[in-house]
């Protein structure tokens, strides 16, 4: 493998933690307890401490750096928007704006064709939530146990992971609904068991109240759930039949990650609203959108839409977005996603028919993870919901001593690395999945 050039001048990586530790807050932790990396470069898969440590970043940092790190073309593209024009108020109207707008149209499911845009996947999916209802006139707002939406007050909502408790009770109107999944000891539902259950919701909540039905087509930190056949189909035609939007949260699974522009490509819905953010920049700045069909639209041409943000719009962020389009297309990396999914998918069954601690595997596009249990025979998870265990723990340190980068959540870890990853890369990332998959259960 090819080895960047890691020499870098500056703080060293422990004054930059000890700094970093006094003065600023980490996200989801317990400050004591926060043992972060410090980054001082990357480029493509890697990047690298200021002493020169290298990790392969196998979760594309956030499942958001896409095109990999330090792409010259889109760092270009940054350089000459900020030196042609670094800002313009929302009110205006600038050449990146309107080109990003333009692209979008052309790479959205159906007639999805107008955006607004917000500094990132949670404010995109509230403007989503203030869209649905007051297109609706209605209020109330459906999503998924097992899913998550954002950081922010609906968003955090709207989530129905863990992460929402400490924020409850949150914004009023949000009515959470089962997953087909259940847990890697009670499987999954059919499509049909799932729809069903989910239909006598929509009709126990009055059909005539719910605004709206946000879910990600394929689950992200909750397990990456890819839905059995039928399913988005059927919460399309649900939507249709009751006159709810379909809010599909791309933030995660869109620009490539599943091996389409789209998740919700894979099974041919045209969501109501799409809510997008990560790969659209490929992280390089801040930026989301959501998504609209043309009748949503429409609805607020004589109408005020009541939503706003500073950024929206930000020249910066809609001339990157322009940028890592264009390398997307360039470097046909919806086709490479699909293409080492496909490998990925192999080295992950020969994980599966390796280790007795792989309770499950599951991937679509790069988009993977492994679920491990305590045996086979029981299925017990390798760790509580909602919580660790000393086998996870000296998994994820084999993990960084090795120098592999990814998540480790309660029984599994993610396997999510940026498109442009090459077998050689691919390979070396199983490798040290396997000797530590190994060295636990030593």
């Amino acid at each position: 493998m090819k080895t960047p050039d890691t020499t870098v001048a500056g703080l060293s990586g422990q004054t930059i933690v000890d700094l970093t530790k006094a003065h600023t807050l980490f996200e989801w932790s317990a400050q004591a307890g926060v043992d972060p990396i410090p980054v001082a470069g990357a480029k493509g898969c890697w990047f690298w401490t200021p002493e020169g440590k290298r990790y392969l970043d196998f979760n594309s940092q956030l499942m958001c750096v896409n095109i990999g790190h330090g792409d010259e073309r889109v760092i270009r593209a940054i350089q000459q928007q900020a030196a042609t024009l670094a800002y313009a108020n929302p009110f205006m109207a600038t050449e990146a704006r309107a080109r990003l707008g333009r692209k979008l149209a052309e790479i959205c499911p159906g007639d999805i064709d107008v955006f607004f845009f917000t500094n990132g996947g949670s404010e995109a999916n509230e403007n989503a939530i203030k869209i649905a209802r007051q297109y609706t006139g209605r209020h109330k707002i459906m999503a998924f146990y097992r899913s998550y939406h954002g950081g922010t007050a609906g968003s955090m909502t709207l989530t129905g992971d863990p992460r929402r408790w400490a924020a409850e009770p949150g914004i009023p109107g949000v009515v959470h609904v089962l997953n087909p999944y259940h847990g890697i000891q009670r499987g999954w539902d059919t499509a049909d068991v799932a729809l069903a259950r989910i239909e006598e919701t929509i009709q126990l909540e009055g059909a005539d109240k719910i605004a709206g039905f946000i879910l990600e087509p394929v689950t992200g930190t909750n397990g990456v759930l890819v839905p059995p056949d039928g399913f988005i189909q059927g919460i399309r035609d649900l939507c249709t039949k009751y006159g709810i939007l379909m809010i599909a949260d791309e933030v995660m699974s869109g620009f490539g990650r599943t091996g389409e522009w789209f998740a919700v490509n894979h099974w041919r819905v045209v969501p109501d609203l799409m809510t997008m953010a990560k790969g659209l920049t490929s992280a390089y700045v801040p930026l989301g959108a959501v998504g609209m069909r043309r009748r949503i639209a429409d609805f607020f041409n004589d109408k005020v839409f009541f939503g706003g943000l500073t950024y929206n719009s930000h020249p910066l962020g809609c001339a990157t977005a322009l940028a890592t389009l264009q390398v997307y297309e360039d470097d046909h990396l919806i086709e490479s996603a699909r293409r080492m999914g496909l490998m990925m998918n192999d080295l992950l069954a020969g994980l599966q028919a390796k280790h007795a601690s792989v309770g499950a595997v599951r991937s679509i596009g790069l988009f993977g993870l492994v679920e491990l249990v305590k045996d086979r025979q029981s299925m017990e998870p390798l760790a509580p919901f909602n919580g660790t265990s000393e086998p996870m723990r000296r998994l994820g340190k084999f993990f960084r001593e090795e120098g592999l980068y990814t998540f480790v959540r309660m029984n599994y870890f993610f396997t999510n690395p940026p498109l442009i990853i090459t077998e050689e890369e691919m390979r070396h990332g199983f490798d040290v999945i396997d000797r530590g998959l190994t060295h636990i259960a030593g």
